[in-house]
């Protein structure tokens, strides 16, 4: 009865060990991996991406500085799968899956890369010459957005993190 009693009182140990070290595991995930997905001009989009916060920084011109590629997310970059041809702010992207780059700017539009190589570790090993296209976009100003999303619209995507917006049109 005493060893019953033991090993009930040991299960329960290591089961609430287990579960709380889970739990502990899931909170301290600084930029989770996130993605959308929809129906943009007859072609589903899926974009997948790691969704770092602001956390009171300096986000672009500052940790992501200006005239530099970045992921567009965080850790891994951030992918984008098309199931058919687009037309990506009217230039042709074929359908596939690509790693999804920008490099801001401190004024005027931003550079939005589609690269043929979507398995990569953040943009540290980031080859233009793999760049399926490379478009311009115009950033908006939006009200604080502290965690970084991708909104899927009828017209195309956003991606929106601190006080940017930095909208790509699909037909």
């Amino acid at each position: 009865m005493r060893k019953l009693f033991q090993l009930k009182a040991l299960s329960f140990f290591v089961c609430a060990f287990l579960l709380s070290s889970m739990a502990i595991a899931q909170k301290s995930i600084p930029s989770p991996r996130d993605s959308v997905s929809g129906t943009v001009a007859g072609a589903h989009i899926k974009i997948w991406y790691g969704s770092p916060s602001v956390k009171g920084r300096k986000i672009f011109g500052g940790l992501e500085p200006y005239g530099k590629v970045y992921r567009a997310g965080a850790n891994e970059a951030t992918t984008f799968t098309t199931d058919k041809n687009i037309m990506v702010e009217g230039k042709s992207l074929p359908a596939g899956t690509y790693a999804f780059f920008v490099i801001p700017a401190e004024k005027g539009p931003w550079t939005v890369i589609f690269n043929k190589t979507a398995k990569q570790w953040g943009a540290f090993k980031y080859d233009e010459s793999k760049d399926q296209l490379r478009v311009m976009v115009t950033p908006k100003e939006i009200p604080l957005q502290e965690r970084m999303v991708y909104v899927i619209t009828p017209h195309g995507f956003s991606m929106n993190w601190d006080k940017t917006s930095v909208p790509v049109s699909i037909k």
